[in-house]
């Protein structure tokens, strides 16, 4: 096994402790040799990924708990994101589970490895759109069952309460007076549209939640898999449809960065609700424009987040990550906060930008 392998690659967690948990009577890895265990390319904030070779299998090891979990609570939460979303057909399968232990702190998870290569933007937004389609269209189950999958019986609320704890962050965030008064003008409306919105018919499925175009993989024959499933719940599928296709996502993963048009936002949405029924389609259109507005703002008050908590060796700074991807990410999210760049997403918001 090899010596030079840096932290991070491995999430924090030691390969060869990874190597012996998967020899141990719960898997089935007997032929397994310490060299088979490969750390895959850096890349994401709060995974890291080992393919174990030979096996089309890969460990999927948690830097950290989403939603403030524990690690074990985390890799409960996270199998149930991957069993709920399973009969969908467009994400990993989970095969098994290596709880937290001496050398794997938060633990990690068995996945099938994925065959393909990352969107091509804007031609592959629609297979992404067909793969939220089919995530959308699950049976949501009865209340007993949801656990521990959160229920946003108010999406909208549920959305501005994250934004509002995440905007605490923007006053240390280094953001310039022009960016701040936008962003403050866009608080103001979400609180707004909060308040005035009319949930009643809001309709409720399975949503990814962090459904950027960099957290999908398109196999061969073209079908998109969603691949970063920690963040599953139950909430408005309006804002899968605005995470997939805003500037801010669009542009966040190195390989997939593309500038997207009106049109093939269109587009995408035209391919999405070709793919549900007229009821549910019917019922989740109205949404699609107004969501647009608050997930960018809540993925901009997220930036203003890691902005401070990457600082001074915290948990999403370079000595817990590459630096390098580190240096990328505050690149981009840089970018974010130019005012003339704020500017122009606003400006597509007004132009009516949506389904």
């Amino acid at each position: 096994m090899k010596k030079n392998i840096e932290t991070w690659d491995a999430g924090g967690a030691d390969l060869l402790a990874l190597f012996r948990a998967l020899k141990g009577d719960l898997f089935s890895f007997r032929e397994l040799v310490p060299d088979d265990l490969a750390p895959m390319r850096v890349k994401g904030l709060v995974h890291a990924h080992v393919a174990i070779r030979g096996t089309k299998k890969i460990l999927r090891i948690p830097r950290s708990g989403a939603f403030g979990l524990s690690p074990a609570a985390n890799l409960k939460y996270q199998a149930a994101c991957f069993s709920r979303a399973y009969p969908c057909g467009h994400v990993p399968v989970l095969h098994a589970i290596i709880p937290p232990q001496v050398g794997i702190p938060w633990g990690a998870l068995i996945i099938s490895e994925i065959e393909g290569c990352v969107p091509r933007l804007p031609e592959e937004l629609v297979s992404i759109a067909e793969a939220l389609a089919s995530i959308h269209s699950l049976p949501v189950p009865e209340k007993v069952d949801q656990q521990p999958l959160p229920f946003h019986a108010d999406p909208i609320a549920a959305t501005l309460r994250v934004i509002e704890a995440q905007s605490r962050y923007m006053d240390d965030a280094d953001i310039t007076p022009a960016s701040r008064r936008q962003i403050d003008e866009e608080l103001a409306r979400a609180h707004d549209f909060a308040a005035n919105a009319d949930c009643c018919d809001l309709p409720i499925t399975l949503v990814g939640t962090d459904t950027h175009p960099g957290n999908f993989m398109i196999q061969s024959d073209g079908t998109a898999v969603f691949v970063d499933l920690e963040k599953m719940l139950y909430g408005a599928p309006a804002i899968d449809l605005a995470h997939a296709t805003v500037y801010t996502s669009t542009m966040w993963d190195s390989d997939v960065a593309t500038v997207i048009s009106d049109k093939d936002v269109n587009l995408f949405y035209e391919a999405y609700f070709s793919e549900l029924t007229r009821e549910l389609g019917d019922r989740i259109r109205p949404w699609c424009g107004p969501f647009r507005r608050i997930t960018w703002l809540r993925t901009t008050t997220w930036c203003a987040k890691l902005r401070v908590e990457s600082r001074a060796g915290a948990a999403w700074s370079g000595s817990h990550h590459d630096p390098e991807y580190i240096a990328s990410v505050h690149r981009r999210i840089d970018d974010y906060f130019d005012p003339e760049t704020i500017a122009q997403i606003r400006e597509g918001f007004n132009d009516g930008q949506s389904a």
